[in-house]
């Protein structure tokens, strides 16, 4: 399953559970996979339209009021169109609204770059008060919206990947906002990424390892609060390198710096993401190839750095 079809099918299993959850989208409601959520629960589930200030400022009024609201657009218009609502209603008055960009990055870039998910964590992230998720796969998504509904206050649930999200926990596991999950341990070199990039750097990490370098894997889901802890231990360890579907510019790569930035005797960092330009439309495969964000490619990228050293 896509992102967007695991998230729908989360929501619908969270709203079984809790009567105070309510799901706003902005025109988006299939794409959002919430088709059956908004049958099962056509009094919980609202359409405001394309209008995604109002749709940030509804949510705020009805987490005034006690409900769990979750609200869902498209991570570029959720993050950046509605960011003053999001700084002012969610931010500054700390309601407890999930808002929920989907389709981040680049896999409905074939719309052009309106729809290039590229600065959202960026921006979600330098707001106070703000909780910033990022899942790896489809399990994942499900413990993100179960955690989130449990923490009070407002987060940002950034979904990545295309179609037939490739798993990347293939066992049970406790799900902490906060605190990194080690998938692979290496000795020479730490991959640290978050959402669909965890799956193409845990196969960078093979071939890294066919070619005689040890590399640990992070999944960061959690871009704010940053894992400090997972940070310090990578960066004083040896290189590390971040990897996101995100600009290399306020993501994670960003975050991951400046942290290493207050440590005596880091490490180089290598920020592998999207450079720092308005793209081409394209395919969401060929996109990956283009920027060089498939396992091969990152690993390719990881042993020209090395050689650098």
């Amino acid at each position: 399953m896509g992102s967007r079809a695991v998230f729908g099918s989360a929501m619908l299993e969270l709203a079984s559970q809790r009567d105070d959850v309510y799901v706003l989208s902005a025109d988006l409601i299939i794409s959002s996979g919430l088709d059956r959520f908004s049958k099962a629960y056509p009094d919980r589930c609202f359409n405001v339209g394309i209008a995604e200030q109002n749709l940030i400022g509804m949510a705020a009024g009805m987490a005034h009021d006690g409900a769990a609201v979750f609200a869902t657009s498209f991570a570029p218009f959720v993050s950046m169109r509605a960011g003053e609502q999001v700084r002012v209603n969610l931010g500054c008055m700390g309601l407890n609204v999930k808002v929920v960009g989907i389709s981040s990055g680049l896999e409905i870039a074939h719309f052009g770059n309106s729809h290039y998910g590229l600065e959202d964590i960026s921006v979600m992230r330098s707001i106070p008060n703000i909780t910033v998720l990022c899942p790896a796969d489809g399990a994942e998504i499900i413990k993100v919206v179960f955690a989130a509904a449990e923490t009070r206050g407002p987060v940002y649930i950034r979904l990545t990947g295309g179609a037939n999200t490739p798993p990347v926990h293939a066992d049970d596991y406790e799900f902490i906002i906060g605190k990194s999950i080690k998938l692979r341990d290496g000795n020479d070199i730490t991959i640290i990424a978050h959402g669909a990039m965890v799956y193409h750097s845990i196969r960078a990490a093979e071939i890294l390892q066919n070619n005689g370098i040890s590399a640990s894997v992070v999944n960061m889901h959690t871009v704010k609060p940053l894992d400090m802890a997972a940070v310090d231990e990578a960066a004083l360890k040896g290189p590390v390198v971040t990897v996101e579907e995100h600009s290399v510019i306020g993501g994670l790569g960003g975050a991951v710096a400046e942290r290493k930035s207050t440590l005596k005797n880091a490490f180089p960092q290598l920020f592998i993401g999207l450079p720092d330009i308005y793209g081409k439309p394209g395919d969401y495969s060929y996109l990956l190839e283009k920027y060089g964000l498939t396992g091969e490619l990152i690993a390719k990228k990881i042993m020209e750095f090395l050689c650098q050293m």
